[in-house]
């Protein structure tokens, strides 16, 4: 028997799951095929961080995922608490104390046979951890992390798909991606139709000019960890803009960074051609970086994880 309780914990440590009221490990957590939420990417979903066995801004978090669920008309039946519980079991459960969680919501699959009506689908929610992900890696930005401005994709217009509604349409950003990456860049940010920043694959995207934080203002999603940065900018005095940011004028700025629940604030080193801080760290998104790690561990902000 322990021998068996050993090799399900050593599952769950690799990745765990919550669905249908179960904790299991993520290789053996399943959807229909013909849930439209894979079908259709009729789906929203929500990543919250968890750092040393807690949670950062978790209500931030929850409150989010239950407005994009409000927002795509999905109700799993489920209350905000039923949610918490759920992801805080999963975490306590798998004993990863530096985790990546996601919940999602789907639209699942129509409780009457052969309808294409959105109405008669049977939403559901489930979740999953894993170790901890960065969408940089920290040997990466240490090297200088490099960025490319795609010039062969433009973001999805946010008449088309709302961005401030978490969302797994990425076809926009997979193609930038592999051009970049074709180019040797690590990663890639979105312009719109006229030439104004948005975002890249999971993260927001920021200049600094003189005393300046400048952040698009559209395109975009509204990050708990660009809230976050905001907040801290104002603690520290600095100037905030968000606002259109055309593509000459982001190039022009002494620094840049972005941010994401994947790993907070992170410096760029290069975009195109572009070098910033003389490559190395600048010294306001050191400030901020050193801020929001603080932040992160701070009572105010945290809710404990309690495992077994």
């Amino acid at each position: 028997m322990k021998r068996l309780e050993g090799e399900l914990k050593n599952k769950l440590s690799a990745g765990s799951a919550w669905i249908r009221g179960q904790i299991v490990p993520i290789s053996e957590a399943v959807i229909p095929v013909n849930d439209w939420g894979l079908t259709h990417s009729d789906i929203t979903y929500d990543v919250a961080p968890v750092r040393n066995g807690h949670f950062f801004r978790l209500d931030d978090y929850l409150n989010r995922f239950e407005d994009s669920m409000k927002a795509m008309r999905l109700d799993p039946k489920l209350s905000k608490q039923d949610v918490q519980n759920a992801i805080t079991g999963m975490v306590a459960a798998s004993g990863l104390r530096d985790s990546y969680v996601a919940m999602a919501c789907s639209r699942g699959v129509p409780g009457v046979p052969g309808s294409r009506d959105p109405r008669d689908c049977i939403n559901h929610f489930y979740a999953w951890c894993v170790p901890y992900i960065e969408v940089i890696k920290q040997d990466v930005l240490e090297a200088g992390a490099s960025l490319l401005i795609s010039e062969t994709v433009a973001r999805v217009p946010d008449a088309s798909i709302n961005p401030r509604i978490k969302n797994y349409q990425w076809g926009d950003f997979t193609s930038g991606l592999f051009e970049a990456k074709d180019k040797g860049f690590e990663s890639v940010i979105l312009a719109d139709q006229n030439g104004l920043i948005t975002e890249g694959p999971g993260f927001n995207v920021f200049a600094i000019k003189g005393k300046t934080v400048i952040t698009s203002s559209h395109g975009v999603l509204a990050g708990i960890t660009r809230m976050t940065v905001l907040e801290i900018a104002a603690e520290m005095g600095l100037g905030i803009e968000v606002r259109d940011l055309p593509i000459k004028e982001f190039l022009l700025a002494d620094e840049v960074f972005i941010s994401s629940s994947g790993g907070g604030i992170m410096p760029i080193a290069r975009v195109n051609k572009t070098d910033f801080s003389n490559g190395r760290i600048g010294p306001l998104t050191k400030e901020m970086m050193n801020a929001y790690w603080s932040w992160f561990n701070n009572p105010k902000y945290t809710t404990a994880i309690h495992y077994d």
